[in-house]
């Protein structure tokens, strides 16, 4: 079985096939290998017709059973609208600071709806590259001081 190799958001399209004409939001968890090749395409959560619930907990096991060392998060928008909300922007930093915190490198997270329209939240500049390498301390000085309130965001 030849694996499907990630190079750029476009090549994720293909591996999330299943869910695209889904009525209600599907967060997923793509796990890939050192040579971001997919491992896996785990479903997390489904949610309602315009929001859903995620936790990094959740979201980061399939990537740890699988001893994988990157993931792609991605989730359908039933609307068609691929713009993140300021609930998926959250989310995206909470879980690059966890994947950090796990030595899990977070490529990317990916909306997308049944036409095939994607938007890659790193090409909108929405993850920092520097999220992905912060550690337990730059973590920690950022849930104190107040950046991160919780663990815990819906949505839409």
């Amino acid at each position: 079985m030849n694996k499907i190799k990630i190079e750029n958001p476009q090549d994720v399209i293909p591996v999330l096939k299943r869910w695209k004409n889904a009525r209600q939001e599907n967060f997923l968890t793509i796990t890939l290998n050192g040579a971001h090749e997919v491992i896996k395409v785990n479903h997390i959560t489904k949610g309602l017709v315009n929001s859903t619930i995620a936790h990094p907990r959740e979201c980061f096991y399939p990537a740890i059973k699988d001893y994988a060392s990157a993931v792609i998060f991605a989730h359908n928008h039933p609307s068609g609208y691929t713009k993140p909300s300021e609930e998926d922007k959250e989310l995206t930093e909470r879980l690059c600071l966890a994947g950090g915190i796990l030595g899990i490198h977070v490529l990317d997270h990916i909306i997308f709806t049944k036409s095939g329209k994607i938007a890659s939240l790193r090409s909108e500049g929405i993850i920092d590259p520097a999220y992905d390498k912060r550690g337990v301390k730059d973590y920690m000085q950022a849930y104190k001081g107040g950046e991160i309130e919780g663990l815990c965001v819906g949505f839409a």
